[in-house]
């Protein structure tokens, strides 16, 4: 996994690989009309603003079957299940995926859209954290499109003009190896005790990464903060890295199993998928939702403007939106944005509902103005709290 900005949750997202500014001539591209998925009586695939655009689904596919190529980006295989999800779709279409800088960030997206603009090789479609699709949607640089499920996204998780809309989320949790942890934390507050002294990791950067982002919040939300207020977070990981209890390590499948990060503050569908993946390995990998700091949200999905393959691009969209795709995340233990609209339709599975983490309760979710004002905050004081 890595640290993706969730918002994002979100990851390895650190490794931050840094991408190339420039590439040669051979890298440079333009769309042609045939390669755009031009329809003879509409707009091209690169502005379509829905499949009916051009001509509907059979036409998007069979543009995107002749386009034979999508660029996605820092989707780790093990997060939310995106290595089946990959493999699903070039099966079903024959389009061939390349997946870029699988341990990057939503920040390392936002930079490859701008730096690889108008080669071949730049994203087409991104996976991003709400500050960051917010933000990128103000700089246009998103295609405006709505999937064919896009009534039954609900309102206030998508935007309006259709630049961006949620895709999976889940809710802050602590993960735990039980057989290197004699009691594993149970809450926020737990995590300040004596005992677990270099213990405590996150997922990346939280001014980089979705999923760390949203742990800050989370402790936010813990002691007496709100989603205006995200400075009593950063007073909490203070606290941690004070006395000792922080790790600076980030938290990805490797360290998990090696017991590098012992115990990981992390989105509760890649805590739950180290207890699956390794639980064969020795690792006993505890899964709790703090009930102290109960945070929730999504991720978003957005298509490149400039993408080399626009036709490839919304077709992925039409395909993580269907029932087949959001089931897909869903045996990943992330919650589809469609999930209601499943349950009540009957095309859920069940089975892979009922292996959810329990929370109780309704989420709520901060506006984009509060996440912004928390980025702001973030981006001005992590690293005095942690790094200082």
């Amino acid at each position: 996994m890595s640290p993706r900005s969730f918002g994002s949750a979100v990851a390895a997202l650190l490794a931050i690989a840094a991408l190339s500014a420039c590439g040669s001539k051979s890298d440079t591209a333009t769309p042609t009309t045939a390669a755009s998925g031009a329809a003879a009586n509409g707009p091209s695939a690169a502005t379509a603003t829905s499949a009916q655009d051009i001509g509907g689904m059979d036409a998007l596919i069979a543009a995107a079957k002749k386009e034979g190529k999508l660029n996605v980006i820092t989707l780790p295989p093990d997060w939310a299940n995106y290595g089946e999800i990959i493999q699903a779709f070039q099966t079903k279409y024959g389009i061939q995926i390349t997946s870029d800088n699988p341990d990057g960030s939503s920040s390392d997206e936002i930079n490859a859209v701008k730096t690889l603009k108008g080669q071949d090789r730049a994203p087409d479609v991104l996976d991003l954290g709400p500050a960051f699709a917010q933000s990128g949607a103000q700089e246009g640089l998103f295609a405006k499109y709505k999937v064919a499920a896009w009534d039954k996204i609900p309102d206030g998780q998508k935007d309006p003009e259709g630049a961006w809309f949620y895709d999976y989320g889940g809710y802050v949790s602590i993960g735990c190896d039980a057989k290197r942890i004699k009691n594993c934390p149970q809450t926020f507050a737990d995590l300040l005790k004596p005992e677990y002294k270099g213990k405590v990791a996150m997922n990346g950067n939280p001014t980089k990464s979705g999923s760390a982002f949203a742990g800050v919040y989370a402790a936010a939300l813990a002691n007496q903060g709100t989603f205006d207020d995200i400075q009593p977070g950063l007073d909490f990981f203070k606290k941690l890295k004070d006395n000792g209890n922080y790790n600076p390590v980030e938290s990805t499948p490797a360290t998990v199993e090696k017991g590098e990060t012992s115990i990981s503050i992390d989105w509760d569908y890649l805590n739950a998928g180290y207890a699956k993946e390794f639980a064969t390995k020795g690792v006993d990998w505890k899964v709790v939702v703090p009930a102290d700091g109960k945070y929730a949200s999504f991720y978003c999905q957005a298509i490149n403007a400039t993408a080399p393959h626009p036709a490839a691009a919304r077709l992925w969209e039409e395909f993580l939106y269907s029932p087949e795709g959001q089931n897909l995340w869903l045996k990943g233990f992330a919650r589809p944005v469609l999930l209601d609209a499943l349950t009540t339709d009957g095309t859920v599975d069940q089975a892979l509902l009922a292996q959810l983490p329990k929370v109780e309760g309704t989420p709520t979710f901060p506006t984009p103005a509060q996440v912004d004002k928390a980025k702001a905050t973030l981006a001005s004081g992590w690293g005095a709290a942690v790094q200082g």
